[in-house]
């Protein structure tokens, strides 16, 4: 006989991921304790009209939105997103901007032309190694972050993933505040040859941070975010404000 709690939990999930399927739905209720199969959660799921809607914004399942306390210390909660923009040729990229919302510091930018849910994963790792996990990472409803990959990896890493309501990217303020700077003071400035050029000059930031030398560098694309000043300070990591800034052009002679 089938159980009024089974259908009850499936409709909270479902109001607190719109963009799941039955699948995902049926994973979280199993790590919930449920021993059931996809077939019975399909079946609530019909009934219960919880099928994603696609294309029609107006018509996707609306979720109560949760306040989020502000945080109190570095590496507590994240935000990322995606920007797109073309190289010289024509073709698209896309960058993956990860965002600390206590400190406002870009603590990663990763760039290429395509990033799916296994490479999120894969720079979330990254950064695990480099400076530890925060307890929370907020993001829009993209399939990237709505993946099997992400979801299990998030379970296993113990962080919680906070979506905010579809078609709100207010609720996602800390990272689209971040976007619009990166997009006005770096994207729209630079012209990219190649994705090698961007990934060449993040590396050298990368060592000159680590080395802390003064030396003014012509920051573009991957190390616009990492020079990021602390809010009210003007500083970061010894260094004053404008010398991590795009330098204009944003263009070199592609490598040999």
């Amino acid at each position: 006989m089938e159980d009024p709690q089974l259908r009850t939990e499936l409709c909270q999930l479902a109001a607190e991921r719109p963009r799941y399927g039955y699948r995902m739905l049926h994973q979280q209720l199993r790590r919930k304790g449920w021993a059931i199969n996809h077939k019975l959660v399909y079946r609530l799921y019909r009934e219960e009209g919880l099928v994603v809607r696609r294309r029609i914004r107006k018509r996707i399942a609306a979720a109560r939105r949760q306040q989020l306390d502000a945080p109190t210390r570095p590496d507590q909660r994240w935000s990322m997103d995606f920007v797109s923009d073309a190289l010289a040729d024509g073709r698209v990229f896309r960058t993956l901007n990860i965002i600390d919302d206590f400190s406002r510091e870009c603590v990663a930018i990763e760039v290429d032309t395509s990033l799916g849910g296994e490479r999120v994963v894969r720079v979330l790792e990254r950064l695990k190694e480099q400076r530890g996990l925060p307890e929370r990472i907020v993001m829009d409803n993209g399939p990237e972050f709505t993946s099997k990959a992400l979801d299990a990896w998030a379970h296993a890493a113990g962080v919680k993933l906070h979506f905010i309501r579809p078609g709100k990217p207010t609720e996602n303020a800390y990272v689209e505040s971040f976007n619009g700077r990166f997009r006005e003071e770096c994207l729209n400035e630079s012209w990219f040859r190649n994705l090698l050029d961007a990934r060449d000059d993040d590396r050298d930031v990368e060592r000159a941070l680590q080395r802390r030398e003064a030396t003014q560098l012509a920051v573009r694309i991957d190390a616009f975010g990492v020079l990021k000043p602390m809010p009210r300070t003007g500083r970061i990591a010894g260094r004053n404000w404008g010398a991590g800034q795009c330098s204009g052009n944003g263009l070199h002679d592609s490598p040999s």
